[in-house]
């Protein structure tokens, strides 16, 4: 297998990662119902998004005019968004990486992937990831 190279290879992940998601029983509702994503509309994004934290090459901030944290927050406002919802992105994430690739960069978007997902865990769900309850004042 081969490291992430290039913007084609971060367009091959997020469009595969998302037809995995946009099906899965316990997220895809969250995609499909809730945040009634137009996919056609949201790769190119989340592509630009993926680009910006492996290579630096697209000013994100630039070509995406909201902030991701406050995106979800309202998602969050209209959906619970819980540990086990974070759980599954980051997994099926992450499968999708190591099914077609390998290497540093495959590696560097995992761990991103996961300290996204952990932030906003920590950030929305009512529970820690031991299942114990938040308490927030």
């Amino acid at each position: 297998m081969r490291d992430i190279e290039s913007r084609s290879d971060i367009d091959e992940l997020v469009a595969d990662f998302y037809r995995k998601a946009l099906r899965d029983n316990l997220i895809g509702y969250i995609f499909t119902d809730v945040a009634e994503i137009d996919i056609e509309d949201h790769l190119p994004v989340i592509g630009d998004f993926w680009e910006m934290i492996l290579f630096g090459t697209v000013s994100f901030q630039t070509t995406y005019q909201r902030s991701p944290m406050q995106t979800h927050r309202d998602l969050n406002s209209r959906e619970t968004l819980r540990t086990e919802h974070f759980g599954r992105w980051v997994k099926l994430f992450c499968e999708t990486v190591d099914e077609k690739f390998k290497g540093d960069n495959a590696t560097l978007v995992k761990v991103r992937a996961f300290s996204i997902a952990e932030t906003m865990r920590l950030k929305f769900s009512s529970k820690t990831a031991a299942g114990v309850p938040v308490v927030r004042e």
